[in-house]
């Protein structure tokens, strides 16, 4: 949501375009690491394959018990934390359970503790193709637990770990949609309802009149420049998280450079009316 900021920043500097990373192949062999059964096949029916499976692997993390996954750790007991044993709790889908729980700091500060998160390696290592291999999960329970599964904890540096959920989510449903209202908040329902291929997210990016709509939209909802700055800092924070991790995927450079536009568009509008 927005913040409440009601100041109009004149000195924040942003890029007019946000610079996508030269192109890499994911190493197969970080596949096979750490699901052996899928070495050999392709790696775009693996991540099809896995967007198949996405409701089961989301209902897999939604058992894990809140009350034994803090949602962070002291960065200083990570060393005495290298696995965590959770409860599970039902699910109303066949869960695939996560693999392992990412903890998440920033390398350029001293961050005094890190994010959790439960994933799946396999989602990671099909995707990121900057992520060093994964040492295969030794969690038990699986795939038939019913108390209990006890899962490896994984330290990883982030530019931003606050802004890692909504390209973490992406990268199990590839839905342009949820990613862009996850991104920019108060995108009409109707658009967002347009964006069914990669052809419509290309064409609105083509398309001024369409961009001076939704950033029109965007600036009537926000509640000042400091939200809409709020807005921008957080897809660069999203921005680059996917450029450290090594994020190759056509449709969620495309997402972003839209939600760039957008909130720019509004930025400007936002300062003409000033």
């Amino acid at each position: 949501m927005f913040s409440t900021q009601q100041s109009y920043p004149s000195n924040v500097q942003l890029p007019r375009t946000l610079q996508r990373p030269p192109y890499a192949e994911v190493p197969p062999q970080n596949v096979a690491a750490v699901a052996p059964e899928l070495a050999g096949v392709a790696i775009e029916y693996v991540r099809r394959g896995l967007r198949v499976q996405a409701n089961q692997m989301f209902a897999g993390i939604s058992a894990l018990s809140p009350s034994h996954l803090p949602s962070s750790v002291p960065r200083s007991q990570l060393q005495q934390t290298r696995s965590l044993t959770i409860p599970l709790r039902a699910s109303s889908h066949i869960p695939s359970y996560p693999t392992h729980i990412l903890a998440l700091s920033r390398s350029s500060s001293q961050d005094s503790s890190a994010l959790l998160v439960a994933t799946h390696a396999v989602v990671l290592a099909s995707h990121c193709t900057s992520l060093p291999r994964l040492p295969p999960s030794v969690a038990s329970g699986h795939p038939n637990a019913t108390v209990s599964v006890t899962l490896p904890v994984l330290p990883l540096s982030v530019p931003s770990p606050a802004a890692f959920a909504p390209l973490h989510t992406f990268l199990y449903t590839h839905s342009v949609s949820q990613l862009l209202s996850t991104l920019v908040p108060a995108i009409p329902a109707p658009f967002l309802s347009t964006l069914m291929s990669p052809q419509a997210l290309r064409s609105t990016l083509a398309s001024g009149p369409a961009l001076h709509k939704l950033s029109s939209h965007l600036v009537s909802s926000a509640p000042g420049m400091g939200a809409l700055t709020g807005v921008a800092q957080n897809i660069a924070a999203v921005w680059r998280n996917a450029v450290a991790l090594g994020v190759h995927d056509p449709e969620l450079w495309d997402c972003l450079d839209l939600a760039w536009e957008i909130v720019l568009g509004a930025m400007n509008l936002g300062a003409g009316a000033h």
